[in-house]
Formats: C-alpha cells, structure tokens, sequence
C-alpha cells in the first residue's frame, strides 16, 4: 500500500515537470520513444490541430518496452499514427535512440539528412518527462525554439492509465534525478528546483522508489 505522504510527493515531482507551455505552429514535432502510446496520441492531435507539417517518432527499445513494443517504440508509436489517420509521407521514424540525448541529437541528425529547414520544435513526451526533454535539447540544440507538450492529465489519471503505480512513481523519482545530476554532466541545461520538490524527491527514495536511479559518481 502506497502512502498518503508518497502520494503527495510524487504529485510535487508531477507538478514541477509541468512546463505549461501554450502550442503554437513549429517546424516539425517530436515525439520521444517510452512504453507511453499517448506520447504518440498527444502528437497526432497537436499534427491535426495545424501545429507542425511533419511528425518524428524516435525511439529504439528499453528494459519497459522490448516486450510491449518488439519493433521498437518509434515504430510502435507510427503504427499508432497512422491508425489515427495520419499520413506515412508525414511521418519520420528514428529507430535507434535509447536515451533523451540521442532522442534529440539523432532527431537533429536525421532532419539534416533529409535537408529539412527546422527553426522551431515542438517536443512531445511523457507527462513527467516534460522538463527533462526541454532541458536536454536547450543543451543539445540551442540554435533552435522548443516548445514542451505532454498529454494534459492529472498524476491519478495517468496512473490508471498505465495501471503500474510504482512504475510511475520510480520514472517520477527517475526523471528528478537526472534533472539534479546532469546539468553537471554536461547533458541539459540547468534549472532552479525548489527545496519542497528536492525533499519530495528524497522523501521517495527514502521510500524505495529507487528502480530507475541511476549510479552517481
């Protein structure tokens, strides 16, 4: 039984990597690979709305998605637009991503082959993931506009959707870490945490929502 304190914790973590920005028409939308088919929802509904002309699903596989998703998240997720009515001439696959870096710089790789003119992207991922993504392509692409989507739901909501509670709250834990750790690292750009978010994170890994720490040397 999850605690009415781990609840609240994580719900800090959630609203903290809401970045809340207003869509407007960018050059091409991102979406990045997880075990998250709404990721791939999300971008279609932007691409529908007259957001971005061109979709870029990137993502190969993780230890949460080789099962759900053997052809690799990217494909899984243009399967999923297409279904929805999208176009296959609209949409760009990148199969070969395994973490946000390469998400960003492999995106950035592949638009350049394709001599595709990109000024301004608009990124869609997971609900907890929105402010590390931004983070790691102002780092990785400062030339460029990003603009930071996510399906628009409350942390409740998300958890029934994906029917794994400790799983969120571990890539909720995940996610934090990695906003605290690898601004030093070279990997996104810096951003201010409030303590109330630092303790919360603490208080969760002193609650053994560990699995997707990583080792920090």
């Amino acid at each position: 039984m999850i605690s009415a304190q781990a609840w609240s914790d994580a719900r800090q973590l959630w609203d903290f990597q809401q970045l809340h920005h207003e869509p407007h028409p960018c050059s091409v939308g991102i979406g990045l690979g997880s075990h998250d088919l709404g990721v791939a929802d999300v971008t279609v509904d932007l691409y529908r709305r007259g957001m971005f002309p061109l979709i870029l699903f990137t993502g190969a596989t993780s230890r949460t998605t080789r099962v759900r998703m053997p052809r690799g998240e990217a494909e899984h997720y243009r399967e999923r637009a297409m279904d929805l009515g999208v176009s296959a001439s609209d949409i760009l696959i990148e199969p070969n991503a395994r973490n946000t870096s390469e998400n960003i710089n492999f995106s950035r790789q592949l638009l350049t082959e394709r001599g595709i003119d990109v000024s301004s992207v608009l990124l869609v991922s997971k609900p907890y993931e929105e402010r590390r993504a931004y983070a790691t392509a102002r780092k990785l692409w400062p030339s460029i506009e990003i603009i930071s989507a996510s399906t628009p739901m409350t942390l409740a909501d998300y958890v029934d959707s994906i029917q794994d509670t400790e799983l969120v709250f571990d890539m909720l834990v995940g996610a934090q870490q990695r906003l605290l750790t690898y601004p030093d690292q070279g990997f996104m750009v810096r951003q201010e945490v409030p303590e109330s978010v630092t303790a919360a994170y603490e208080r969760l890994c002193a609650a053994g929502f560990t699995s997707r720490l990583m080792s920090v040397r």
